[in-house]
């Protein structure tokens, strides 16, 4: 049994998880040990020049990944966050780098996918129309929608290479909070490696929780060893 971290009334409590809090539940997470993820090259299906030489490979895998994802649940790590944030309101904010929507359903609310969304599809064009909802497990590239501009739709998730999303409400985020708590990630891929570095600049206390220590284990004040959903609850008292 981990000692309690306390949460004080003046915190501000900024969370970042990663594929770690998916495994839990039973998705794959990406090893890039062996370049693979669930038996597809990553260059063959999560880059720009995938989308554009082959659009049906890279909807063939993100439609596997929606089958997998939307019979998953959420497992005790989720419901420990979406508790956390009941307690501390606004206080509480989550940025996740997982395309899964367990974290809503765990019941958090506060919160941004800055690897996009495996939930929903958006225009290949960045024609500037919002991403739509979208859960079809596609059989053939025909099926495919178009958007309002004509243009195919694509998954709205974050290819290697492109920019992650809401960059500038992260870094206000994590600009405010006093509690950074870093939960199943491996300290490998940036920016959101950063973001611990980024909460010291501001004195904030930082904590990451997971089975092994990340690359940037150096960053951390307090670290809690352990599966998160064997650790998370209970883990914060809130003052």
């Amino acid at each position: 049994m981990h000692s309690q971290i306390l949460i004080y009334p003046a915190d501000r409590v900024f969370v970042l998880t990663g594929a770690g809090v998916s495994a839990e539940s039973g998705l794959a997470t990406f090893r890039a040990s062996d370049g693979l993820w669930a038996g597809y090259r990553l260059e063959d299906v999560c880059t720009p020049d995938a989308w554009e030489r082959d659009p049906w490979k890279v909807w063939e895998f993100y439609s596997a990944r929606r089958r997998a994802a939307f019979a998953a649940k959420p497992n005790a790590a989720h419901r420990a966050l979406g508790e956390l944030e009941k307690r501390l309101g606004e206080r509480f904010f989550l940025c996740t780098q997982n395309v899964d929507e367990l974290h809503e359903l765990g019941g958090s609310f506060n919160l941004v996918h800055m690897h996009g969304e495996l939930a929903k599809a958006r225009c290949e064009a960045a024609c500037g129309a919002e991403p739509v909802d979208d859960r079809r497990i596609y059989e053939s590239l025909h099926e495919v929608g178009h958007c309002r501009c004509g243009a195919r739709l694509r998954p709205h998730i974050v290819f290697f290479g492109e920019t992650p999303l809401e960059l500038s409400r992260i870094q206000d985020e994590i600009n405010r909070a006093t509690v950074m708590v870093v939960i199943g990630t491996s300290g490998s891929v940036y920016p959101a490696a950063n973001f611990v570095q980024w909460a010291r600049l501001n004195k904030a206390r930082t904590i990451y929780i997971g089975p092994e220590a990340p690359l940037n284990a150096g960053a951390f004040s307090i670290t809690v060893e352990g599966k998160a959903g064997e650790v998370l609850p209970g883990l914060f008292r809130v003052e």
